[in-house]
């Protein structure tokens, strides 16, 4: 599956769906998003249960403000609307493999049941 353009008009309705979304947070000036950006692509290629989505930070400033992104790229792994993982680095294909079968297997019961306990 090609990687989806996500903008603020798209953003909440494909992160929130049911399933697994990455995002990769990059700009088109930063080199490590360069060398990353073959790397996601071949994920989304091998994984066509998951949604990849590129958010340009220079075309859609509101979104990395929203996210807190000071550094780029930074990878986000979002699964039925709760982000499990969001950190800032490109990830050599093995980790990023890892990091897909890791989010695969999260008791997303588990986490829910955590997030609706009080503080």
């Amino acid at each position: 599956m090609a990687t989806v353009e996500l903008t603020e008009q798209n953003f909440n309705e494909v992160v929130s769906a049911p399933g697994t979304v990455l995002v990769d947070f990059w700009a088109a000036w930063c080199g490590p998003c360069r060398r990353f950006a073959p790397v996601f692509e071949q994920a989304a290629e091998k994984h066509q249960d998951i949604v990849f989505g590129k958010v340009d930070t220079e075309a859609e400033i509101g979104l990395a403000q929203t996210f807190q992104i000071s550094s780029i790229p930074t990878l986000m792994v979002i699964r039925d609307g709760v982000v499990l993982y969001a950190q800032p680095g490109a990830l050599p294909p093995a980790d990023l493999e890892k990091l897909i079968e890791a989010a695969g297997e999260v008791d997303m019961d588990e986490v829910r049941a955590s997030l609706s306990k009080p503080a």
